[in-house]
Protein backbone atom coordinates (compact mmCIF):
# COMPACT_ATOMS: atom_id res chain seq x y z
CA UNK A 1 0.00 0.00 0.00
CA UNK A 2 1.15 3.54 -0.78
CA UNK A 3 2.31 5.13 2.46
CA UNK A 4 1.73 8.61 1.02
CA UNK A 5 -2.04 8.45 0.47
CA UNK A 6 -2.59 10.82 3.44
CA UNK A 7 -0.11 13.64 4.00
CA UNK A 8 0.42 16.94 5.81
CA UNK A 9 -0.80 19.98 3.91
CA UNK A 10 -0.52 23.75 3.87
CA UNK A 11 -3.61 24.35 5.97
CA UNK A 12 -5.43 27.68 5.98
CA UNK A 13 -7.23 29.07 9.04
CA UNK A 14 -8.64 32.56 9.61
CA UNK A 15 -6.33 34.83 11.62
CA UNK A 16 -8.62 37.05 13.65
CA UNK A 17 -12.14 35.88 12.83
CA UNK A 18 -14.97 35.26 15.25
CA UNK A 19 -14.70 31.47 14.99
CA UNK A 20 -18.32 30.80 15.90
CA UNK A 21 -19.35 32.93 12.93
CA UNK A 22 -16.64 31.40 10.74
CA UNK A 23 -17.52 27.70 11.04
CA UNK A 24 -20.65 26.44 9.25
CA UNK A 25 -22.08 22.93 9.06
CA UNK A 26 -21.74 20.72 5.95
CA UNK A 27 -23.71 21.98 2.96
CA UNK A 28 -25.65 18.70 2.57
CA UNK A 29 -27.41 19.09 5.93
CA UNK A 30 -30.84 20.67 6.52
CA UNK A 31 -31.64 20.45 2.82
CA UNK A 32 -35.37 20.94 3.52
CA UNK A 33 -34.89 23.65 6.12
CA UNK A 34 -34.08 26.95 4.43
CA UNK A 35 -34.77 28.69 7.74
CA UNK A 36 -31.66 27.03 9.19
CA UNK A 37 -29.47 28.58 6.50
CA UNK A 38 -31.22 31.93 6.82
CA UNK A 39 -30.34 31.95 10.53
CA UNK A 40 -26.72 31.08 9.75
CA UNK A 41 -26.45 34.00 7.32
CA UNK A 42 -28.03 36.34 9.82
CA UNK A 43 -25.59 35.26 12.55
CA UNK A 44 -22.56 35.61 10.28
CA UNK A 45 -23.57 38.95 8.81
CA UNK A 46 -20.68 40.55 6.94
CA UNK A 47 -18.02 38.92 9.12
CA UNK A 48 -15.57 36.43 7.56
CA UNK A 49 -17.50 33.16 7.44
CA UNK A 50 -17.56 29.94 5.48
CA UNK A 51 -21.25 30.60 4.76
CA UNK A 52 -19.92 33.06 2.17
CA UNK A 53 -17.69 30.32 0.68
CA UNK A 54 -20.15 27.45 0.23
CA UNK A 55 -23.45 26.75 -1.52
CA UNK A 56 -25.93 24.91 0.71
CA UNK A 57 -27.66 22.08 -1.11
CA UNK A 58 -30.95 23.57 0.02
CA UNK A 59 -30.22 26.30 -2.55
CA UNK A 60 -29.02 24.12 -5.44
CA UNK A 61 -31.00 24.69 -8.62
CA UNK A 62 -32.16 28.16 -7.65
CA UNK A 63 -32.50 30.83 -10.31
CA UNK A 64 -29.48 32.67 -8.98
CA UNK A 65 -27.22 29.63 -8.59
CA UNK A 66 -24.64 30.63 -11.25
CA UNK A 67 -24.32 34.16 -9.87
CA UNK A 68 -24.05 32.77 -6.33
CA UNK A 69 -21.22 30.42 -7.33
CA UNK A 70 -19.35 33.26 -9.04
CA UNK A 71 -19.75 35.34 -5.88
CA UNK A 72 -18.40 32.45 -3.77
CA UNK A 73 -15.28 32.24 -5.92
CA UNK A 74 -14.76 36.02 -5.76
CA UNK A 75 -15.13 35.98 -1.98
CA UNK A 76 -12.56 33.20 -1.70
CA UNK A 77 -10.14 35.28 -3.74
CA UNK A 78 -10.93 38.40 -1.70
CA UNK A 79 -10.25 36.57 1.57
CA UNK A 80 -6.88 35.41 0.24
CA UNK A 81 -5.90 38.88 -1.00
CA UNK A 82 -7.11 40.62 2.17
CA UNK A 83 -4.99 38.38 4.40
CA UNK A 84 -7.90 36.69 6.15
CA UNK A 85 -5.98 33.40 6.30
CA UNK A 86 -2.90 32.25 8.16
CA UNK A 87 -1.08 29.37 6.47
CA UNK A 88 0.43 26.40 8.31
CA UNK A 89 2.72 24.57 5.88
CA UNK A 90 3.38 20.81 6.01
CA UNK A 91 1.02 20.32 8.92
CA UNK A 92 -1.87 18.30 10.22
CA UNK A 93 -4.53 19.56 12.63
CA UNK A 94 -5.60 17.31 15.48
CA UNK A 95 -9.30 17.90 16.23
CA UNK A 96 -11.53 17.12 19.20
CA UNK A 97 -15.27 17.53 18.70
CA UNK A 98 -17.50 17.41 21.77
CA UNK A 99 -20.83 15.88 20.77
CA UNK A 100 -24.31 16.36 22.19
CA UNK A 101 -23.94 13.38 24.56
CA UNK A 102 -20.65 14.72 25.95
CA UNK A 103 -18.34 12.26 24.19
CA UNK A 104 -15.32 13.56 22.30
CA UNK A 105 -14.71 12.47 18.71
CA UNK A 106 -11.06 12.64 17.66
CA UNK A 107 -9.75 13.31 14.15
CA UNK A 108 -6.75 14.44 12.14
CA UNK A 109 -6.95 16.92 9.23
CA UNK A 110 -4.64 16.24 6.29
CA UNK A 111 -4.71 15.89 2.51
CA UNK A 112 -5.80 12.70 0.75
CA UNK A 113 -4.35 11.43 -2.54
CA UNK A 114 -7.16 11.34 -5.12
CA UNK A 115 -5.06 9.03 -7.30
CA UNK A 116 -5.58 6.39 -4.59
CA UNK A 117 -9.37 6.87 -4.46
CA UNK A 118 -12.00 5.39 -6.76
CA UNK A 119 -15.72 5.63 -6.05
CA UNK A 120 -16.81 3.43 -8.96
CA UNK A 121 -18.45 0.02 -8.33
CA UNK A 122 -15.92 -2.80 -8.10
CA UNK A 123 -13.11 -0.49 -7.02
CA UNK A 124 -9.96 -2.09 -5.59
CA UNK A 125 -8.28 1.22 -4.72
CA UNK A 126 -6.70 1.93 -1.33
CA UNK A 127 -9.48 4.46 -0.60
CA UNK A 128 -13.11 3.55 -1.35
CA UNK A 129 -16.65 4.75 -0.91
CA UNK A 130 -18.74 2.94 1.69
CA UNK A 131 -22.00 3.47 -0.21
CA UNK A 132 -22.90 3.75 -3.87
CA UNK A 133 -22.08 7.13 -5.35
CA UNK A 134 -25.00 8.77 -7.16
CA UNK A 135 -23.18 10.26 -10.13
CA UNK A 136 -26.04 12.69 -10.83
CA UNK A 137 -25.15 14.47 -7.60
CA UNK A 138 -21.60 15.29 -8.79
CA UNK A 139 -22.14 17.94 -11.55
CA UNK A 140 -23.81 20.54 -9.27
CA UNK A 141 -20.87 20.24 -6.90
CA UNK A 142 -18.41 20.48 -9.78
CA UNK A 143 -19.87 23.85 -10.69
CA UNK A 144 -18.89 25.10 -7.23
CA UNK A 145 -15.41 23.55 -7.11
CA UNK A 146 -14.28 23.91 -10.74
CA UNK A 147 -13.10 27.54 -10.49
CA UNK A 148 -12.66 27.76 -6.72
CA UNK A 149 -9.17 28.81 -5.56
CA UNK A 150 -9.53 27.04 -2.20
CA UNK A 151 -11.38 24.06 -0.75
CA UNK A 152 -13.10 23.70 2.61
CA UNK A 153 -13.78 20.10 3.57
CA UNK A 154 -16.63 18.39 5.36
CA UNK A 155 -15.33 14.94 4.36
CA UNK A 156 -14.81 12.36 7.11
CA UNK A 157 -12.51 9.43 6.32
CA UNK A 158 -12.36 6.27 8.41
CA UNK A 159 -9.56 3.90 9.31
CA UNK A 160 -10.05 0.45 10.84
CA UNK A 161 -7.40 0.89 13.52
CA UNK A 162 -8.25 -1.65 16.25
CA UNK A 163 -4.92 -1.11 17.99
CA UNK A 164 -5.25 2.69 17.92
CA UNK A 165 -1.78 3.34 16.53
CA UNK A 166 -2.59 6.34 14.31
CA UNK A 167 -4.72 9.13 15.80
CA UNK A 168 -4.64 8.23 19.48
CA UNK A 169 -0.83 8.69 19.87
CA UNK A 170 -1.25 12.19 18.41
CA UNK A 171 -3.98 12.91 20.95
CA UNK A 172 -1.66 11.85 23.79
CA UNK A 173 0.77 14.65 22.84
CA UNK A 174 -1.74 17.49 22.40
CA UNK A 175 -0.75 19.34 25.60
CA UNK A 176 2.63 20.23 24.13
CA UNK A 177 1.22 21.29 20.76
CA UNK A 178 0.06 24.76 19.67
CA UNK A 179 -3.68 25.15 20.15
CA UNK A 180 -5.23 26.72 17.05
CA UNK A 181 -8.86 27.11 18.09
CA UNK A 182 -11.25 26.33 20.95
CA UNK A 183 -14.89 27.45 20.61
CA UNK A 184 -18.59 26.56 20.53
CA UNK A 185 -20.07 25.75 17.13
CA UNK A 186 -23.17 27.67 16.10
CA UNK A 187 -26.65 26.14 15.96
CA UNK A 188 -26.07 23.62 18.76
CA UNK A 189 -23.15 21.95 16.99
CA UNK A 190 -21.25 21.25 20.19
CA UNK A 191 -17.68 22.33 20.94
CA UNK A 192 -14.50 21.98 18.88
CA UNK A 193 -10.78 22.32 19.61
CA UNK A 194 -7.82 21.99 17.29
CA UNK A 195 -4.03 21.68 17.69
CA UNK A 196 -1.23 22.09 15.17
CA UNK A 197 0.62 18.85 14.37
CA UNK A 198 3.90 19.71 12.68
CA UNK A 199 7.61 18.88 12.50
CA UNK A 200 8.56 15.81 14.59
CA UNK A 201 4.94 15.11 15.57
CA UNK A 202 3.87 15.07 11.92
CA UNK A 203 6.81 12.83 11.02
CA UNK A 204 5.91 10.44 13.83
CA UNK A 205 2.39 10.12 12.46
CA UNK A 206 3.75 9.60 8.93
CA UNK A 207 5.91 6.73 10.20
CA UNK A 208 2.97 5.16 12.03
CA UNK A 209 0.82 5.45 8.89
CA UNK A 210 3.52 3.85 6.74
CA UNK A 211 3.70 0.93 9.17
CA UNK A 212 -0.10 0.66 9.25
CA UNK A 213 -0.33 0.59 5.45
CA UNK A 214 2.41 -2.02 5.17
CA UNK A 215 0.43 -4.48 7.30
CA UNK A 216 -3.19 -3.52 6.59
CA UNK A 217 -3.79 -6.57 4.38
CA UNK A 218 -3.11 -8.86 7.33
CA UNK A 219 -6.34 -7.65 8.97
CA UNK A 220 -8.45 -9.21 6.24
CA UNK A 221 -6.68 -12.50 5.45
CA UNK A 222 -9.08 -15.11 4.11
CA UNK A 223 -11.69 -12.50 3.15
CA UNK A 224 -12.63 -12.38 -0.56
CA UNK A 225 -11.70 -9.08 -2.15
CA UNK A 226 -8.78 -6.65 -2.16
CA UNK A 227 -7.97 -4.96 1.19
CA UNK A 228 -8.21 -1.18 1.51
CA UNK A 229 -6.70 1.44 3.82
CA UNK A 230 -9.41 4.09 4.26
CA UNK A 231 -13.17 4.27 3.71
CA UNK A 232 -15.29 7.37 3.21
CA UNK A 233 -17.47 7.85 6.27
CA UNK A 234 -19.22 11.07 5.26
CA UNK A 235 -19.02 13.50 2.35
CA UNK A 236 -18.53 10.86 -0.34
CA UNK A 237 -20.11 12.99 -3.06
CA UNK A 238 -17.88 15.93 -2.17
CA UNK A 239 -14.82 13.68 -2.42
CA UNK A 240 -16.12 12.24 -5.70
CA UNK A 241 -16.45 15.82 -6.95
CA UNK A 242 -12.82 16.56 -6.08
CA UNK A 243 -11.83 13.40 -7.94
CA UNK A 244 -13.94 14.34 -10.98
CA UNK A 245 -12.46 17.84 -11.15
CA UNK A 246 -8.95 16.38 -10.92
CA UNK A 247 -9.74 13.94 -13.74
CA UNK A 248 -11.07 16.85 -15.83
CA UNK A 249 -7.79 18.69 -15.26
CA UNK A 250 -5.75 15.68 -16.37
CA UNK A 251 -7.89 15.23 -19.48
CA UNK A 252 -7.37 18.90 -20.39
CA UNK A 253 -3.57 18.59 -20.05
CA UNK A 254 -2.61 15.29 -21.70
CA UNK A 255 1.02 14.32 -21.27
CA UNK A 256 1.67 16.84 -18.49
CA UNK A 257 3.00 15.73 -15.14
CA UNK A 258 0.36 16.80 -12.63
CA UNK A 259 1.66 14.65 -9.78
CA UNK A 260 2.46 17.76 -7.72
CA UNK A 261 -0.63 19.76 -8.68
CA UNK A 262 -2.68 20.80 -5.63
CA UNK A 263 -5.87 19.47 -7.28
CA UNK A 264 -4.49 15.94 -6.90
CA UNK A 265 -5.31 16.15 -3.20
CA UNK A 266 -8.38 16.79 -1.08
CA UNK A 267 -8.42 18.01 2.51
CA UNK A 268 -10.25 15.59 4.82
CA UNK A 269 -10.60 14.64 8.47
CA UNK A 270 -9.39 11.13 9.28
CA UNK A 271 -11.13 9.32 12.14
CA UNK A 272 -10.90 5.86 13.66
CA UNK A 273 -14.06 3.75 13.60
CA UNK A 274 -12.92 2.27 16.92
CA UNK A 275 -13.02 5.67 18.64
CA UNK A 276 -15.45 5.34 21.55
CA UNK A 277 -17.38 8.39 20.30
CA UNK A 278 -18.07 6.78 16.92
CA UNK A 279 -21.57 5.34 17.00
CA UNK A 280 -23.00 3.47 14.02
CA UNK A 281 -26.77 3.52 14.23
CA UNK A 282 -28.86 1.10 12.14
CA UNK A 283 -31.35 2.34 9.55
CA UNK A 284 -34.45 0.14 9.44
CA UNK A 285 -36.72 -0.72 6.50
CA UNK A 286 -40.48 -0.44 6.24
CA UNK A 287 -42.42 -1.48 3.12
CA UNK A 288 -45.91 -0.06 2.62
CA UNK A 289 -48.67 -0.78 0.08
CA UNK A 290 -47.49 -4.35 -0.17
CA UNK A 291 -48.68 -7.88 0.73
CA UNK A 292 -46.73 -8.77 3.89
CA UNK A 293 -47.45 -12.51 3.83
CA UNK A 294 -46.37 -12.82 0.20
CA UNK A 295 -43.23 -10.81 0.89
CA UNK A 296 -42.30 -12.98 3.88
CA UNK A 297 -42.84 -16.14 1.84
CA UNK A 298 -40.53 -14.86 -0.90
CA UNK A 299 -37.92 -13.86 1.69
CA UNK A 300 -37.49 -17.51 2.69
CA UNK A 301 -35.19 -18.01 -0.32
CA UNK A 302 -32.77 -15.58 1.37
CA UNK A 303 -32.86 -17.37 4.72
CA UNK A 304 -30.74 -20.11 6.28
CA UNK A 305 -30.84 -22.27 9.45
CA UNK A 306 -28.13 -20.07 10.96
CA UNK A 307 -27.24 -16.48 10.17
CA UNK A 308 -28.40 -12.91 10.83
CA UNK A 309 -31.54 -12.74 12.96
CA UNK A 310 -33.82 -9.86 11.97
CA UNK A 311 -37.13 -9.07 13.64
CA UNK A 312 -40.15 -8.17 11.51
CA UNK A 313 -43.41 -6.39 12.41
CA UNK A 314 -46.68 -6.28 10.46
CA UNK A 315 -49.89 -5.05 12.01
CA UNK A 316 -50.12 -6.74 15.40
CA UNK A 317 -47.95 -9.67 14.29
CA UNK A 318 -44.20 -10.01 14.64
CA UNK A 319 -41.56 -12.65 14.14
CA UNK A 320 -37.92 -13.30 13.28
CA UNK A 321 -36.22 -14.31 10.04
CA UNK A 322 -32.68 -15.72 9.85
CA UNK A 323 -30.93 -14.27 6.80
CA UNK A 324 -28.28 -16.24 4.92
CA UNK A 325 -24.76 -14.91 5.74
CA UNK A 326 -23.39 -16.47 2.55
CA UNK A 327 -25.13 -13.68 0.60
CA UNK A 328 -23.43 -10.72 2.29
CA UNK A 329 -21.13 -9.68 5.12
CA UNK A 330 -24.04 -7.67 6.58
CA UNK A 331 -27.68 -8.39 7.44
CA UNK A 332 -28.71 -5.20 5.65
CA UNK A 333 -26.90 -6.41 2.53
CA UNK A 334 -29.02 -9.59 2.40
CA UNK A 335 -32.29 -7.79 3.16
CA UNK A 336 -31.72 -4.88 0.77
CA UNK A 337 -30.70 -7.26 -2.02
CA UNK A 338 -33.95 -9.17 -1.55
CA UNK A 339 -36.10 -6.04 -1.37
CA UNK A 340 -34.54 -4.55 -4.50
CA UNK A 341 -35.36 -7.69 -6.47
CA UNK A 342 -38.79 -8.26 -4.92
CA UNK A 343 -40.06 -4.71 -5.44
CA UNK A 344 -39.14 -4.81 -9.14
CA UNK A 345 -41.89 -7.40 -9.66
CA UNK A 346 -44.30 -6.71 -6.78
CA UNK A 347 -46.17 -3.73 -5.34
CA UNK A 348 -44.70 -1.79 -2.45
CA UNK A 349 -42.68 1.28 -1.52
CA UNK A 350 -39.70 1.22 0.82
CA UNK A 351 -38.78 3.83 3.40
CA UNK A 352 -35.77 4.12 5.69
CA UNK A 353 -36.41 4.69 9.40
CA UNK A 354 -33.89 5.48 12.14
CA UNK A 355 -35.99 5.04 15.28
CA UNK A 356 -37.11 1.61 16.56
CA UNK A 357 -40.47 2.79 17.88
CA UNK A 358 -41.21 4.74 14.70
CA UNK A 359 -40.53 1.61 12.63
CA UNK A 360 -42.89 -0.51 14.73
CA UNK A 361 -45.60 2.17 14.58
CA UNK A 362 -45.36 2.48 10.79
CA UNK A 363 -45.51 -1.31 10.40
CA UNK A 364 -48.90 -1.34 12.18
CA UNK A 365 -50.66 0.32 9.25
CA UNK A 366 -52.56 -1.78 6.73
CA UNK A 367 -50.47 -3.50 4.02
CA UNK A 368 -47.16 -2.70 5.72
CA UNK A 369 -44.23 -4.67 7.09
CA UNK A 370 -41.15 -3.40 8.88
CA UNK A 371 -37.73 -4.95 9.51
CA UNK A 372 -35.76 -3.95 12.59
CA UNK A 373 -32.12 -4.29 11.60
CA UNK A 374 -29.32 -4.90 14.11
CA UNK A 375 -26.62 -2.32 14.66
CA UNK A 376 -23.60 -2.95 12.48
CA UNK A 377 -20.47 -3.91 14.36
CA UNK A 378 -17.66 -1.49 13.60
CA UNK A 379 -15.37 -4.23 12.29
CA UNK A 380 -18.02 -5.16 9.72
CA UNK A 381 -17.75 -1.88 7.82
CA UNK A 382 -14.39 -2.49 6.16
CA UNK A 383 -15.05 -6.20 5.79
CA UNK A 384 -18.37 -5.48 4.09
CA UNK A 385 -16.88 -3.03 1.57
CA UNK A 386 -13.92 -5.33 0.81
CA UNK A 387 -16.11 -8.38 0.28
CA UNK A 388 -19.29 -6.92 -1.23
CA UNK A 389 -18.16 -3.61 -2.71
CA UNK A 390 -20.07 -0.43 -1.82
CA UNK A 391 -22.61 -1.15 0.89
CA UNK A 392 -26.37 -0.89 0.30
CA UNK A 393 -27.77 2.62 0.50
CA UNK A 394 -28.83 3.70 3.97
CA UNK A 395 -26.74 0.99 5.65
CA UNK A 396 -25.90 3.01 8.75
CA UNK A 397 -25.88 6.50 10.20
CA UNK A 398 -22.86 8.18 11.78
CA UNK A 399 -24.27 10.49 14.41
CA UNK A 400 -26.99 13.12 14.18
CA UNK A 401 -27.30 15.98 11.71
CA UNK A 402 -25.78 18.60 14.03
CA UNK A 403 -22.80 16.31 14.66
CA UNK A 404 -21.69 16.42 11.02
CA UNK A 405 -18.46 18.19 10.21
CA UNK A 406 -18.35 21.99 10.11
CA UNK A 407 -16.29 23.89 7.53
CA UNK A 408 -13.26 25.26 9.31
CA UNK A 409 -9.84 24.53 7.74
CA UNK A 410 -9.05 25.27 4.09
CA UNK A 411 -6.40 24.58 1.44
CA UNK A 412 -5.41 26.12 -1.90
CA UNK A 413 -6.36 23.95 -4.89
CA UNK A 414 -5.22 26.22 -7.75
Amino acid sequence: MNKNIFQPAEILLPKDADMEKWAVIACDQFTSDQAYWDRVREKAGDAPSTIHLILPEAELGSAGEAAHIAQINRTMQDYMEQGVFAAYPESYVYVERTLENGTIRKGLIGKLDLDAYDYRPGSTSAIRATEKTVTERIPPRQRVRRNAPIELPHILMLCDDHEKKLIEPVAAKKDRMQKLYDFDLMEDGGHIRGWLVADEDARAFDAALAEYCAHVAEKYEGLPGVPMVFAVGDGNHSLATAKSCYEELKAAHPGEDLSNHPARWALVELENIHDEAQVFEPIHRVIVNTEPEKLLAALQDYCAPEGYEVKWYSGEACGTVTLDPARSELAVGVLQGFLDNYLKENPGEIDYIHDDDALIALAKQDKAIGFLLPAMEKSQLFRGVIRDGALPRKTFSMGHSREKRYYLEGRKIR
